[in-house]
């Protein structure tokens, strides 16, 4: 169905439902990648000398797209303020040493993933996020080339 616009108001807000369902889906890959690496990152490394709280695992959190002036934002990030149940740690640490493949902050000599940055390289570095987009804008009409 074609759309009409007269003027810059008007074409402002036939994108903005296409940018926000766009964004959502782009927030959702990034989310469902961080998951995975959450899991490996668990996987990777079974401790002897405590008690696992998961707190870590479950610890992602993904916000709804949504208009902020002239942009439309997501924000997918590790909420270490959820993370209060370590012995001697913060969750701050616990999401940074995450990310350095260590497990409460040291070489445990696994195949530890680096669960922030292999979660950029899998959706932002190799082009899965750009992909997802324009695939997303050509299933809603638009012409668009990488």
């Amino acid at each position: 169905m074609a759309i009409h616009i007269k003027n810059m108001k008007e074409m402002n807000k036939a994108l903005q439902s296409v940018m926000i369902g766009m964004v959502d889906k782009m927030a959702e890959r990034v989310y469902e990648t961080l998951n995975y690496f959450l899991q490996e990152y668990y996987d990777s490394y079974d401790p002897i000398y405590y008690r696992r709280t998961y707190d870590f695992l479950h610890s992602a959190i993904k916000t709804e797209a949504k208009v902020i002036g002239n942009k439309v934002v997501a924000s997918v990030y590790i909420d270490t303020d959820s993370m209060d149940n370590y012995y001697e740690a913060t969750g701050e640490e616990v999401a940074t040493w995450a990310s350095q493949g260590l497990h409460g902050g040291l070489n445990t000599g696994n195949s530890t993933p680096y669960v922030w940055d292999d979660t950029m390289r899998e959706t932002i570095e190799n082009g899965e996020l750009l992909k997802l987009a324009l695939e997303y804008l050509k299933s809603k009409g638009f012409s668009v080339r990488a």
